[in-house]
């Protein structure tokens, strides 16, 4: 079935949305971007019964992962390209790229290393206009997270070679010091790992400054080391125009490479999670 019944039919009650993952087996990095997959329908008020561990055992397990996986994230210095495409005849693209690194301090920054290059038709952007995807939050689940969210077991999806559980995940309340997350989030079955999110980051709080037309965010993420499971590549897209004849589609890419340790960063300790007595 078309991948987008599958959107449509699980996030009915929140927004549309779907989600894959891939798992990467290269030690020094991730792969290239996941690839599109076949998906089957399920409803989009999920009564898929209780899956065959106990939920919370499920959200204990993949936060402690999470606390692991997001100390592991700020080991790495990586490069981060962000794209912008006119999917549109004709059409055109802006391209930026950086670097993410921890500095000595332990203060996490994002550096231009190359200048922005466009060949947009029918929009203009500049790297101040997008600077704003820079600081568009890392979702990890962490242990001190969790009680901000109610959960709803969706049931349980196959991406490629993995095995998931689906959560719908729902603030429990709107926060004017922070964008919590909105969405969907897969959990492999095997790592009782986040492998995969797709949503939006809600805040009390209007939002100034420079506002892109995009609001939901897709996230893979990659296993680094056969263990870590970070997040390396995210896309959205949306339609921008004043009126329903003149609109057309645009599309968000951020993809994170070259992933290599930052020496002056203590590694993280080991994800293993013991099961509770």
């Amino acid at each position: 079935m078309h991948r987008s019944l599958f959107i449509s039919a699980l996030l009915a009650t929140f927004f549309l949305g779907a989600a894959l993952a891939v798992r990467a087996q290269d030690d020094q990095g991730p792969m290239g971007p996941p690839p599109k997959f076949e998906v089957k329908r399920i409803p989009s008020v999920p009564h898929p019964g209780p899956p065959p561990i106990p939920e919370q055992e499920i959200i204990r397990r993949l936060a402690a992962n999470e606390d692991v996986a997001r100390k592991v994230y700020e080991t790495y210095d990586f490069e981060q390209t962000i794209r912008i495409e006119e999917l549109s005849n004709p059409g055109g693209k802006f391209t930026v790229t950086g670097e993410e690194y921890t500095r000595p301090d332990g203060q996490r920054v994002w550096r231009l290393v190359k200048p922005a290059e466009s060949t947009l038709k029918l929009t203009h952007y500049s790297f101040e206009d997008v600077r704003t995807i820079t600081t568009l939050p890392i979702f990890f689940l962490t242990s001190d997270q969790v009680a901000n969210y109610d959960f709803l077991y969706a049931g349980q999806q196959k991406l490629d070679e993995l095995n998931t559980y689906v959560f719908q995940v729902k603030p429990k309340q709107l926060s004017r010091t922070q964008r919590l997350f909105q969405g969907v989030v897969f959990v492999d079955d095997h790592d009782l790992a986040i492998v995969e999110t797709y949503g939006k980051f809600v805040t009390e709080v209007i939002e100034e400054g420079a506002k892109l037309p995009f609001s939901l965010y897709e996230t893979y993420r990659e296993n680094f080391q056969d263990k870590y499971w970070l997040p390396t590549y995210t896309t959205s897209d949306d339609y921008v125009g004043s009126s329903a004849d003149d609109q057309f589609q645009l599309r968000l890419v951020i993809r994170s490479t070259g992933f290599k340790p930052n020496a002056a960063v203590a590694p993280a300790p080991s994800p293993n999670v013991p099961p509770q007595n």
